[in-house]
């Protein structure tokens, strides 16, 4: 069983209680991790508590930064390891899997390199005083890690936190631990002290509301639903702690008549089947300018038909969803599309090899979606890609801001001038003109606005929503 990681140790739950491990791939438990409580809670809390007010704070930047690089190391030392792990753990194609374990990698490189970056600034004010300003840590901060990225969106979190001077307690979904278990004595091995990064497993409901209320927690960083960020916010707010939500998209991919097709096609399709659609970024609506929609759709369709869901040891375009209630969840939304005559313009496969336990769902093309259905205005997390329509500029506009969230968008256009007009119209806290996704960018500021969050992770400016600002007025004469 996999228990706690506290005080660099492993720990077992104060409950006693376990929870098991499912393999996507066939729905068969393969391990436990505890069951963790608000006694968990209490003592990774105290940990961190301890750490920060003891060797963490003795730590100049700079030797934040030197831990942070040996951690980079080791991941990457590791990296086979740690890809197979989450491979199973979350069924990810091999490929996707190493991705993110090489993502990790460069996280904690690019934070390392950063938190003695960090500077304040001088402001000129009154004669006879001196002003400045410099950055703090917040303190313990808490983490609530999704199981879509567990790696890459720990290396985004806890990374930055790490580099600005905290000291964390994380909480991994349930259904992807294992990993970052992993991880976390990684950094007690290269040197990370007691305290600096503690693990508590278990539900949602009991861990994370838990740590969200908890009152020696300084900042709470969420990934998730917006139905569980307004409860996370909620608890969080009675105490006036400070909240970061990355939440839900529905991001469009704007493809208007002159673009680049050739160069548009596998980033529409990727943006969709990755990590098999469970994504917040998910390119999930296509929409494309009246002139181009039947011959896109037509190549589209003969992509898709040549997808192929499977086995994650067989490195295919996509593996199976993370549990059965996602699989559910994805049906629903197909069988809506069937009960009102929705188009599906092509489905791609689940191969022959595929446990018929396993938790699979065929990438799936869906045409002539009303703007207002549900498949248009709500998050799948699964690879269903709705298309629809538009004439215009600023019909486009009005489509891809019609949801209530606003993550990420894509444009596809030739046209320099619409180019910025539609990254400067569209409601989104990234827009990718000619691309989508950048790569995945660990340097590029990543959140959103709307029912997608707010506050900003990746990038340098994680380093600053992980630090309060304090201003130093010095009256000298």
């Amino acid at each position: 069983m996999a228990l706690h990681f506290i005080d660099n140790r492993s720990v077992p739950s104060a409950s006693g209680q376990s929870l098991p491990v499912i393999d996507p791939a066939d729905g068969q438990p393969y391990d436990s991790i505890a069951r963790g409580n608000a006694a968990d809670v209490d003592a990774a809390v105290q940990a961190a508590r301890r750490c920060l007010d003891g060797a963490w704070s003795r730590l100049t930047a700079a030797e934040r930064g030197r831990l942070l690089m040996k951690l980079s190391a080791a991941v990457a030392a590791h990296a086979d390891e740690l890809a197979a792990i989450e491979q199973r753990d979350c069924g990810k194609p091999t490929r996707q899997a190493k991705a993110d374990a090489l993502a990790l990698v460069r996280y904690f490189e690019f934070y390392a390199g950063a938190g003695d970056k960090l500077h304040g600034h001088t402001i000129p004010y009154l004669d006879g005083y001196s002003v400045l300003t410099w950055h703090e840590p917040h303190g313990v901060t808490g983490h609530v890690i999704p199981w879509n990225y567990p790696m890459q969106i720990f290396g985004r979190s806890v990374g930055g936190a790490l580099a600005a001077g905290n000291v964390c307690v994380v909480k991994p979904s349930e259904d992807a631990c294992l990993s970052l278990l992993r991880v976390a004595e990684l950094a007690a091995e290269v040197g990370f002290p007691p305290g600096a990064i503690n693990i508590v497993t278990g539900y949602g409901h009991e861990v994370g509301d838990a740590l969200a209320r908890h009152p020696g927690v300084d900042h709470i960083s969420f990934t998730g639903s917006p139905r569980v960020g307004t409860l996370i916010q909620q608890a969080a707010a009675e105490r006036h702690c400070p909240v970061t939500l990355e939440l839900g998209g529905k991001g469009p991919q704007i493809v208007f008549d002159d673009a680049d097709v050739d160069a548009a096609l596998p980033f529409i399709v990727n943006a969709i089947v990755q990590n098999s659609g469970q994504t917040c970024s998910a390119g999930s609506r296509l929409l494309v300018q009246r002139g181009l929609y039947e011959p896109l759709l037509q190549r589209l369709g003969e992509a898709f038909t040549a997808l192929r869901a499977g086995p994650p040891t067989l490195d295919l375009d996509l593996g199976p969803l993370i549990r059965q209630t996602q699989q559910e969840r994805v049906r629903g939304f197909l069988d809506e599309v069937r009960r009102d005559g929705l188009p599906i313009v092509a489905q791609g496969r689940i191969d022959p090899a595929a446990d018929a336990n396993g938790y699979y769902a065929a990438p799936t093309l869906v045409r002539d979606v009303p703007p207002q259905h549900r498949l248009a205005q709500e998050e799948v997390f699964g690879p269903v890609l709705a298309a629809m329509p538009f004439e215009d500029e600023d019909e486009a506009v009005r489509l891809a801001n019609g949801t209530s969230f606003g993550l990420v968008a894509g444009v596809w256009t030739r046209d320099g001038a619409r180019q910025l007009r539609m990254a400067r119209r569209v409601k989104a806290g990234q827009v990718f003109i000619n691309n989508y996704g950048a790569g995945g960018g660990v340097e590029l500021p990543f959140g959103g606005v709307k029912s997608s969050g707010y506050g900003r992770e990746k990038g340098f400016e994680a380093l600053l929503g992980f630090t309060t600002l304090k201003t130093v007025a010095i009256r000298h004469g």
